[in-house]
């Protein structure tokens, strides 16, 4: 997001590294200076090439002890019957990883420009301050929980929490709170918490583009409170 160094990126970054300011002398480690620069761009150029290799060493590691060990079950049980992974299991791996990749295509190739804010096609001028910072649509969730709550580092504790409720989403066991939907690939089962979580995520993305008014804070605190 910071690479194409358009206006609206810029600032975007200033706002995000301003977050850690309430840790002494991290804001100036991180970006080689006291503001967002040159050598701030040229470390996250790095950490943006290092950072593949990274995901693909976890990976590989996950397979292996996976492979070392075998799966686990909710129940405990260990048995012969079991589901090879080759080929059911690797043919749904595969069009997963087709679903994400077509989304992929699709945004990087027509989703870019009409997306983005024409602000970011202007050359960065650290004397201008845009009237509105507005991120990339998929920042605009966590936008809206640092623009409805008034202290910095609440903030910034909420928006990690709401990432943490992806993985308690993750491990909800309870067949008393699924609830399935007919869609058209065929069922899909949701727990209740997940649908509270979706509605209260697209609300926050669509507050996070809206200019920080009185009523768009009070729906954006009401949102906080039921992701």
């Amino acid at each position: 997001y910071v690479l194409p160094w358009g206006q609206m990126s810029y600032w975007g970054a200033t706002v995000i590294t301003n977050l850690l300011s309430s840790i002494p002398l991290l804001v100036v480690w991180l970006c080689g200076g006291y503001t967002v620069s040159d050598p701030t761009i040229k470390r996250f150029f790095v950490l943006h090439f290092i950072l593949p290799f990274v995901a693909l060493c976890i990976v590989f590691i996950h397979i292996f002890f996976l492979h070392l060990h075998g799966s686990t079950n909710p129940l405990g049980y260990d048995t012969a019957f079991k589901i090879p992974f080759y080929p059911n299991l690797l043919t749904l791996d595969v069009k997963g990883f087709n679903n994400i990749f077509i989304l992929f295509i699709i945004q990087s190739l027509f989703g870019i420009i009409p997306l983005s804010h024409p602000d970011n096609a202007i050359m960065v001028n650290t004397y201008v301050t845009p009237i509105q910072i507005v991120p990339e649509w998929y920042f605009l969730p966590f936008y809206a929980i640092l623009k409805t709550i008034p202290s910095k580092s609440a903030g910034l504790f909420i928006v990690l929490g709401s990432l943490q409720l992806l993985f308690l989403i993750a491990e909800q066991r309870s067949l008393t709170t699924i609830i399935q939907f007919k869609m058209t690939f065929g069922a899909r089962d949701y727990s209740t918490p997940m649908i509270w979580f979706m509605c209260a995520f697209y609300a926050l993305l669509w507050i996070g583009a809206q200019l920080p008014q009185d009523i768009f804070i009070l729906y954006g605190r009401l949102f906080i409170i039921l992701l």
